[in-house]
């Protein structure tokens, strides 16, 4: 006869398959939602890893027999897994404050202490396994109460560490995240999930020390559960991951005649030689002047410290100018939306300005930053 808690876990691991599957397909199909494609990326791998790789390992060594060496290794491998969607997981979180950018301390005493991990897991009696009944002579099912995994003193020691190095990172990394954003009301749920994310970690611990499956077993319901939680915010609140890793530092709108319709600095803080600004600016104005013959424009200036992306708008004799920390999908969607709402409240005033001999009265487009704050709100 079956285990209940057996048929529990399956049942549970089915169900968080189904869903991993769902969020993946998710994630793909709506990737330009997450700020950048190398997020989206990270996030689906994320889940590839803890919805099928780590989950599945996790089971086929607790609930499944096989033999006691493949249990051993499933167990061993699980292990590792869950270190690599936790490590890859913080790596996303520091790309929110700092994009592609790695801090190489904490990542390399992490790296170091990951390795340790793996040539303590080769080395023979680092694990032990127990089973608790007479060893099936085939494959079954087994109740996970009579499988035990037992760490030697080194095993358990490197694991803990391990783990504490990473909640205590994890969690500052969150804090910094939350207190630098604007909108803290949308970034509330990641910092709790980062709180709730602690709990099966601590289980997993207790299980180390203690060496009572409960806790085991535990580890991996919380762990589904916080997942899960991962999940309903990742369908609900893409934004957040573009809001982060993102900062719009002003927008200018330029006539063809090289005039400036109108300006908005967001008030962060933004740096650039005035010396480079005064090129950049006379390379827009030379390209400006003669867009409307013009088939290849220059869309992206890049420089050290900021990217300046260009939509022009060669009907209406106008281009936006957006300097931002880096162009993504998620810029070239906001921009153009802005564009088409500039454009549609101003069409009589810029029809009237395509005659280059004209006075601009650049007082007509006061109104500008209502829909400015409309479209760019999120970065406010």
């Amino acid at each position: 006869m079956l285990n209940v808690t057996s048929i529990s876990l399956i049942t549970g691991h089915f169900l968080f398959l189904l869903l991993s599957g769902i969020t993946i397909l998710y994630v793909y199909k709506n990737r330009k939602r997450y700020g950048t494609e190398l997020i989206a990326c990270l996030i689906s791998v994320i889940i590839l890893n803890s919805g099928f790789i780590y989950s599945s390992l996790f089971m086929c060594s607790v609930v499944f027999f096989f033999s006691l060496e493949i249990n051993l290794l499933l167990w061993k491998l699980s292990i590792i897994s869950g270190f690599v969607s936790v490590t890859l997981t913080l790596v996303i979180y520091y790309f929110f404050r700092e994009y592609k950018k790695i801090p190489l301390g904490p990542f390399i005493l992490l790296s170091v202490l990951y390795g340790l991990l793996i040539g303590i897991l080769i080395i023979p009696n680092s694990v032990v396994i127990e089973y608790a009944l007479p060893i099936p002579n085939s494959f079954t099912i087994i109740a996970p109460s009579n499988i035990h995994y037992h760490f030697n003193i080194v095993t358990g020691l490197i694991i803990i560490i391990l783990y504490s190095f990473i909640s205590i990172y994890f969690i500052y990394n969150s804090m910094m995240i939350y207190l630098r954003t604007r909108k803290r009301e949308r970034i509330f749920p990641l910092l709790i999930n980062s709180f709730i994310f602690l709990i099966p970690i601590l289980m997993f611990i207790t299980y180390i020390i203690f060496q009572l499956t409960i806790f085991r077993e535990l580890d991996i319901i919380l762990l589904w559960i916080t997942i899960f939680g991962l999940y309903i915010m990742l369908i609900k609140e893409p934004e957040m991951f573009f809001i982060l890793p993102n900062e719009i530092y002003s927008i200018n709108i330029y006539h063809k005649s090289g005039v400036m319709l109108y300006s908005y600095n967001f008030g962060k803080k933004f740096e650039m030689d005035a010396a480079i600004w005064g090129n950049i600016l006379i390379g827009l104005n030379h390209i400006l002047s003669e867009f409307i013959d013009k088939t290849d424009k220059i869309d992206l200036i890049q420089t050290k410290s900021a990217e300046i992306v260009v939509k022009y708008e060669d009907d209406y004799g106008y281009a936006v100018v957006v300097i931002t920390n880096r162009k993504n999908s998620i810029i070239e969607d906001l921009i153009k939306k802005f564009s088409i709402n500039f454009k549609n409240t101003y069409i009589l005033e810029l029809a009237e300005i395509q005659d280059l001999n004209r006075i601009i009265n650049i007082s007509e487009f006061k109104d500008t930053k209502k829909i400015i704050e409309q479209n760019f709100e999120l970065y406010l």
